[in-house]
């Protein structure tokens, strides 16, 4: 919401589906750090991953 960009863009800008967006939104899957990364750059974030 925050990037302005539907599922289906955010697919297209990732490289995947809208489906797996989906599902990756919903929280049914535990994506990988390169998902993580890809998904964070698309929406214009940086991806920040720290053991505390």
């Amino acid at each position: 919401m925050e990037a302005k960009l539907t599922q289906s863009e955010l697919a297209i800008k990732i490289g995947t589906t809208q489906s797996a967006i989906a599902r990756l939104e919903g929280g049914k899957v535990s994506p990988s750090v390169s998902t993580l990364r890809r998904y964070a750059e698309a929406t214009g974030h940086q991806l920040k991953v720290s053991f505390v």
